[in-house]
């Protein structure tokens, strides 16, 4: 049997999406493209009320968390910095709920972009509400490029799963505005871009299997064919549960 991945899903509303007068539940193709190929089933998670949570992990062998709005600042204790994004509550309350429930029960997760910040946030990590305030700041991490072209490069540990998969040097695309300031002490950085932020990291503990990147491979794929390893690599953690 293959593998059920449950990617959270969230909302595009009537006015975002211009063509039906109602609102939609949706996750980025390219993400369950890439999790298709890799050869497990993806199956997306509508956004849900957070008591819901735990009877969705159950059902799913894995949890993957996709980009989108920025997460809610006084979720890490700040007030909103002036060049805070949309912020989405209800997706941040449901996928909060995902996460516990998921590192409870013990069952892989998966973190991309946003993804990486909100597992970031749930375990007392803190965020760079905007890489204005990030002082070392060197490298343009929200590229004008499109996004299946690599345009920064990062520095992977070599001893990781994303150094497994990726060697120690990758060039990368990049589109985000916020970043890691505070890691959480369960995890680890294996990933860095030259300016020194944080660009992936996974779990302390060996049985919790957590991989988080800020970048977003499912879309370089098309580009760079070995990015689809990553989620190879995952799936075959999964599978070894």
């Amino acid at each position: 049997m293959k593998p059920i991945v449950g990617i959270a899903g969230y909302y595009l509303t009537r006015g975002e999406n211009h063509l039906l007068n109602f609102d939609i539940n949706i996750a980025p193709k390219p993400v369950t493209d890439a999790f298709k190929n890799a050869g497990t089933v993806p199956f997306i998670l509508p956004l849900s009320e957070p008591e819901d949570a735990a009877s969705y992990i159950k059902r799913i062998d894995a949890l993957v968390l996709t980009g989108g709005a920025d997460v809610n600042p006084m979720l890490f204790d700040e007030e909103p910095q002036p060049k805070i994004g949309i912020i989405e509550p209800d997706r941040d309350a449901f996928e909060l709920a995902l996460i516990r429930e998921a590192w409870a029960q013990k069952k892989p997760i998966f973190g991309i972009c946003r993804g990486l910040q909100l597992l970031n946030v749930a375990f007392g990590g803190s965020l760079y509400q905007d890489l204005a305030y990030y002082s070392d700041l060197a490298v343009n991490h929200t590229q004008p490029t499109p996004w299946k072209t690599p345009t920064h490069s990062i520095n992977i540990a070599e001893d990781s799963w994303l150094g497994a998969s990726l060697g120690t040097e990758q060039v990368i695309n990049s589109y985000h505005h916020q970043a890691v300031k505070d890691l959480a002490d369960v995890f680890r950085p294996v990933a860095w871009s030259k300016d020194g932020l944080i660009e992936g990291f996974e779990s302390m503990e060996r049985e919790q299997k957590v991989m988080a990147l800020q970048w977003h491979p499912e879309i370089l794929v098309e580009v760079v064919p070995e990015s689809q390893k990553v989620f190879d690599d995952f799936a075959t953690l999964i599978k070894e549960d």
